[in-house]
Parts: C-alpha cells; sequence; structure tokens
C-alpha cells in the first residue's frame, strides 16, 4: 500500500443487530477503522463524543432519540464530522431534515455494499453523496434557503465588507453551487482532488462558514450559481 495516512474512522449507529453488525463488518473488512457502534440514539450521542469518528454512518429511526437530533447535536459538538445517513427512507421530508441536521450525504439501505463502501470515504473527503435522484432535490432546498431573509444579526456579523476570495476560490465555489462534487470540480478545472479539499477550506475559514450546507448557500445568495 502506498504512504496512506492511517484508516478512515467510521462508527455505525442502527437499531437493528444484525444489519448494524453487517455494516460494520463490510467496513472493517475493507480497510475501515470501525471505532464504535451504537443501537439507539442516546447511546449514540455518548460514543461518538468518546470514540471521536471522522465519519458517522447513521441510521434516521433510533430509539431514545431521533437520528436527525442525534446529527445536529454531534455536528454542533465536532463541525468536523462528516455524518452519511444510511436509511430505508427516501421521503423527501427526511432527507432535507436530515441535510439541515448537518449531514453531508444521505444513502438508501437498497444501496449495494460497494456504493456503501465508496458513500463513506467520499463523504470523509467532505464530498456531498446522495442516492440518484435526491441531489437535485437537496440543491432545490440550498435555494429555498438561499431565498429566506439573513438573520440580521447575521448580517452584521458579515459585516459590509466581505472577505476577498482570489480568482480560483470563487471558481471553486461556483462550481460548489451548482452541486459538482469535490472529484467533479477537480476534472473540471484540471486540479487534484486535493487542491479543491484546500481551496474549500481556506474559502469556509475566509467566510467563518463552518460546512458545506453554510457555503452553497453563501454562494446562492450571491448568484453564483447561475451560468
Amino acid at each position: 500500500m502506498s504512504a496512506q495516512q492511517e484508516p478512515i474512522r467510521v462508527m455505525v449507529v442502527d437499531d437493528h443487530p444484525m444489519w448494524r453488525d453487517a455494516v460494520a463488518r463490510d467496513l472493517a473488512g475493507s480497510g475501515f477503522e470501525v471505532v464504535a457502534t451504537a443501537g439507539d440514539g442516546e447511546q449514540a450521542v455518548r460514543r461518538a463524543k468518546a470514540a471521536a469518528p471522522d465519519v458517522l454512518v447513521l441510521d434516521l429511526n433510533l430509539p431514545a432519540k431521533p437520528g436527525a437530533q442525534v446529527c445536529k447535536e454531534l455536528v454542533a459538538h465536532n463541525p468536523a464530522l462528516r455524518v452519511l445517513v444510511l436509511s430505508a427512507s427516501g421521503e423527501h421530508a427526511d432527507v432535507l431534515e436530515a441535510v439541515k441536521s448537518g449531514a453531508t450525504g444521505y444513502l438508501l439501505k437498497s444501496a449495494s455494499t460497494e456504493e456503501l463502501l465508496d458513500a463513506v470515504r467520499r463523504t470523509a473527503v467532505g464530498d456531498p453523496v446522495f442516492t440518484p435522484g435526491l441531489a437535485g432535490l437537496v440543491l432545490g432546498e440550498y435555494r429555498r434557503l438561499a431565498a429566506e431573509p439573513v438573520p440580521a444579526d447575521a448580517a452584521a456579523d458579515g459585516g459590509p465588507k466581505a472577505p476577498r476570495l482570489t480568482e480560483r476560490e470563487t471558481e471553486v465555489l461556483r462550481l460548489v453551487a451548482k452541486g459538482l462534487s469535490y472529484k467533479q470540480i477537480a476534472e473540471r478545472l484540471v486540479i487534484s482532488h486535493r487542491t479543491v479539499q484546500n481551496h474549500v477550506q481556506n474559502t469556509l475559514g475566509k467566510l467563518q462558514l463552518h460546512n458545506r450546507v453554510e457555503l452553497v448557500r453563501y454562494a446562492i445568495e450571491r448568484g453564483l450559481d447561475g451560468e
């Protein structure tokens, strides 16, 4: 194996023991480090704070505390955490609730093992991963959110002078707003995946934003998602 960093640390949360064990086994067998599992929402929050996974594979339908609430609490606790929802429900309301709670991806349980493994890898590097057909729904929701007035205190924080982004950062931001994955952006701009990640991280830092959802909203508010 090439000089790769240590394995991606993953935690699996699902209230069905057989399903949970099967997912954890598939992940471990493919080189991921499964640092914890949990069967209910309260347990998930407690164990995730202790285990500090890179990626949380999370079912929404949990006893003790719903998955969306688990996601919200853990992302607030650690904004660097990536959450991939793995759910039996393709209901639009569930998908949007998960995204608003901070999930970076949403995969249906009908996905193949290969699709799941690929989704966890992509989630770990910050790519949004959605079951086909759901990505457009989520982008539409970003646009709806962007159309809502920004609270007065948030506008004050931004101040009159917007941070200065480089041309390349603006270009990357525009493509993020159009819903492209980091891999697609890298191919479009003929740069490496890592370079795209660096530009996104720099832009988040300059704009004092925390995640891709906020970044897309910022870009759409400024009309960067147009042709």
